[in-house]
């Protein structure tokens, strides 16, 4: 079900917005887009005037209306969100109330032996595992024996590999693109009819300086 409901989302989109934006040859679009940036530009209103605005066939109210009689969202309590994001597995209970995890051994509450329970844990962390039967927690498995303290399948916590050095000088480039877009520097030497105000007050200097010279004389 939950997989209908996302394809649905998709199927809209592309019934009702998408084909608006895209065509070919002999149906071109109604409104072509000239990039990313624009096509955002027009989802984003779309979606909010339109898609959200529409009353929900199931539901029978608007998403945006749903959305905010629902009321700021709760920020979720840290051992909720640590538990959603571990793993789970079934084993059966031996009869010496023990359960047996990637190669760790664990005991757990005796009235278990023989039942399948639930174990769920943290990929990372094998030493701690809590136990559920029925639906419900029963406890956690306390650690006999710990020969691994990480699931061999949890992606490793390394850091990635530095990247390839391509000689490019990136910033150049970008301060290079960013001068040719401003144009060129102002040359406050063209205010005055090109001369250079430097050389003026050189000329001029060197007139003050003869005239002084003559006076001497």
């Amino acid at each position: 079900m939950g997989r209908g409901k996302i394809e649905r989302v998709f199927e809209t989109i592309q019934q009702q917005f998408m084909v608006e934006v895209t065509g070919d040859e002999q149906h071109p679009a109604r409104h072509p887009v000239a990039g990313l940036e624009e096509l955002n530009d027009l989802l984003d209103p779309w979606v909010r005037t339109v898609y959200h605005a529409r009353v929900h066939s199931e539901t029978g109210e608007t998403p945006q209306a749903r959305y905010q009689a629902a009321g700021p969202p709760a920020r979720p309590e840290p051992a909720l969100l640590r538990e959603a994001f571990c793993w789970s597995v079934i084993r059966l209970v031996r009869k010496t109330a023990t359960v047996a995890l990637e190669g760790n051994v664990y005991c757990v509450d005796p009235f278990l032996a023989g039942r399948k329970v639930e174990l769920v844990f943290d990929p990372f962390d094998l030493t701690q595992v809590t136990v559920y039967w029925a639906g419900r927690k029963v406890g956690t498995a306390v650690p006999q024996v710990i020969g691994r303290h990480a699931h061999p399948k949890a992606p490793p916590d390394e850091d990635p590999a530095p990247a390839a050095l391509t000689g490019i000088d990136y910033l150049a480039l970008i301060t290079g693109a960013d001068q040719a877009g401003r144009g060129e520097q102002l040359n406050l030497a063209a205010l005055d009819g090109g001369d250079d105000p430097g050389h003026s007050e050189e000329q001029g200097g060197g007139d003050e300086g003869g005239g002084d010279e003559e006076g001497r004389r």
